[in-house]
């Protein structure tokens, strides 16, 4: 369809869309105009590209939390499952799980010299353990397989090593929180362990807090008959909640299945939070741009009065004048958000290249591994995301033309025409 067959309301409003050559007013129009659009394209790419780098840091820091906590975990309130092969074969019934693995769940105070600790331990088969976490290939030193039972042998979080200023072949020493009943009154259940491994998550809380010790040890250590429970490895993570569900009607017994959503569900609710507002805070940039094409069309309303009179006395309508300074509005909307879009898209999707280089330019680092543990700034695109924010952009854009645009149709044409 070529252009001459276009209604004209299309033609004219393309028309006032170009630069303007017959005077300086309209070149001042039609750069406020080319404003207007470079505001909306840098709007619409700069939220693109912030969303996708939180999107990215949320999913870096949710692997490395996943690969040291389970998809799901299957305890028994009573903190005790004593059969938990037969949960496990209940549990394998359903399709999505692909890993299951025994554990004991228990806190503790971790001493050496004179540093004291607070420490999370957890007591696993190192044979099972990789078919539910990533621990025993982030081990750094040592070795996870020489947790023996009956050796007493720990494997730490490097934050927590560095803390305690302990290396592979050290001892350190326990203290369970269940005391111990004698003549002389309750005393605390001490005892030491050797460091056979050191591993590093990436993700503060755990490398700080979390100690690793073979299943039959920690059930000593903490008086236990069997393991608390029981984690779950599943086909894709996203599907915790509904396959927690669907165990839930599977497994026999009293027992309470918890899946990684709820064991944070604090910090992602803060995550979703602080997106949303980031969301707000940066349509607000494009509501800006957007609104600028009120004075934009206001402007060319008025200096084209003359024109619009001459139109309706031809036999155009009200209905027509409106439409084609919407046309031109909502042209410009939809060429800077195709334009932000792509900007966006195109950075997003090459964030690992382009601050390297700038890093490289200016020879500063945006994040320093010893502060951050994340030395590369992640992105993560998502077009669901990218769809919304073009038609947040858009929709402003158009809703911003509907007051010039009445105008216009108001417009007398004996009035506009008398000083003519």
């Amino acid at each position: 369809m070529s252009l001459k067959n276009l209604p004209f309301e299309w033609l004219v409003g393309l028309r006032y869309t170009r630069a303007g050559k017959r005077s300086a007013r309209n070149s001042f129009i039609s750069f406020i105009s080319m404003i207007s659009m470079a505001g909306i394209a840098l709007g619409v790419a700069a939220l693109i590209v912030v969303l996708s780098v939180m999107n990215g840091f949320q999913k870096e820091v949710r692997d490395r939390m996943l690969s040291v906590l389970a998809h799901i975990e299957v305890f028994d309130p009573t903190g005790a499952l004593p059969d938990w092969q037969q949960t496990a074969k209940e549990a394998f019934m359903d399709r999505e799980v692909k890993g299951a693995a025994p554990y004991v769940a228990g806190q503790a105070m971790m001493t050496r010299d004179d540093t004291v600790r607070g420490v999370v331990v957890r007591g696993v088969l190192p044979q099972e353990e990789p078919k539910v976490s990533d621990v025993a290939a982030q081990v750094k030193q040592g070795s996870f397989n020489d947790l023996r039972p009956g050796e007493f042998n720990i494997v730490l979080g490097l934050e927590l090593a560095r803390s305690m200023q302990a290396r592979v072949g050290d001892r350190v020493t326990l203290i369970a929180p269940q005391g111990q009943v004698t003549p002389a009154g309750v005393i605390p259940r001490l005892k030491q362990f050797t460091v056979v491994g050191i591993f590093e998550a990436g993700h503060f809380e755990f490398d700080s807090s979390l100690a690793f010790m073979h299943l039959e040890d920690a059930e000593k250590m903490f008086r236990l008959s069997a393991p608390s429970g029981l984690r779950l490895r599943i086909a894709d993570m996203q599907q915790a909640p509904q396959v927690a569900q669907d165990l839930s009607r599977i497994l026999s017994g009293d027992v309470l299945i918890r899946d990684w959503s709820q064991q944070n569900r604090n910090w992602f609710a803060a995550v979703q939070t602080e997106k949303r507002m980031m969301f707000i805070i940066l349509t607000l940039i494009i509501a800006v741009a957007a609104f600028n094409l009120v004075s934009t069309l206001v402007m060319t309303v008025t200096d084209k009065q003359a024109d619009i009179a001459i139109l309706r006395t031809l036999g155009s309508s009200p209905g027509s004048i409106m439409k084609i300074f919407m046309i031109q509005g909502a042209l410009v909307g939809l060429i800077g958000t195709a334009l932000g879009v792509g900007g966006g898209v195109l950075v997003a999707l090459n964030v690992d290249v382009i601050v390297p280089f700038i890093e490289h330019l200016l020879g500063v680092q945006f994040l320093p591994r010893d502060i951050y543990l994340i030395s590369a700034l992640p992105s993560d695109l998502r077009w669901p995301d990218v769809w919304t924010i073009g038609l947040v952009a858009v929709v402003l854009a158009f809703v911003a033309t509907l007051y010039p645009s009445w105008r216009a149709a108001r417009v007398r044409p004996a009035e506009a025409l008398r000083y003519e």
